[in-house]
């Protein structure tokens, strides 16, 4: 009788250089998707409910006026009175006209017109200060107002 020896398979090995092409489209892929946080908040916002809500079509489109007291970490310095916050500093109403200016010009000419101010106002300001800040939007033709709330369904 004769033996029949098997023959040993080679076990091929794969091939991993299109493993750092996926590595890198996965990682590009997150890079474009990923929105960066545009300003630091620097007081306190306790968002009113809301009972409906208006999802932004274009949020570069947007720019963010923050009211409410300061951070706790900020008190000391900025005292615990109602503050307004334009980008990433505490601004006076005053300020609101050169900051709807340069807003603006960094926009296309086409989209100047659809320049949005969305408001985050705590729930324990008083209304002068926001109606300040809505009659000096209304002087520098900023009229596209958005009112942030919190809605109870998110």
């Amino acid at each position: 009788m004769k033996l029949v020896r098997k023959k040993k398979k080679n076990i091929g090995s794969y091939s991993s250089s299109s493993m750092s092409d996926i590595v890198f489209m996965l990682l590009f892929f997150f890079m474009v998707t990923t929105t960066m946080r545009e300003e630091e908040v620097k007081v306190n916002i306790k968002l009113p409910e809301a009972t409906e809500i208006a999802k932004l079509e274009r949020k570069d489109l947007t720019c963010y006026v923050n009211v409410g007291t300061p951070m706790i970490a900020l008190r000391g310095m900025y005292g615990t009175d109602t503050r307004m916050q334009l980008n990433d500093k505490f601004s006076t109403v005053d300020d609101i006209r050169d900051f709807v200016a340069a807003k603006r010009e960094q926009l296309s000419e086409a989209d100047r017109a659809q320049l949005t101010v969305a408001f985050k106002i705590d729930d324990q300001t008083r209304m002068g200060i926001v109606t300040d800040v809505k009659q000096e939007l209304r002087r520098c033709q900023a009229l596209k107002i958005n009112y942030l709330a919190n809605h109870p369904g998110k």
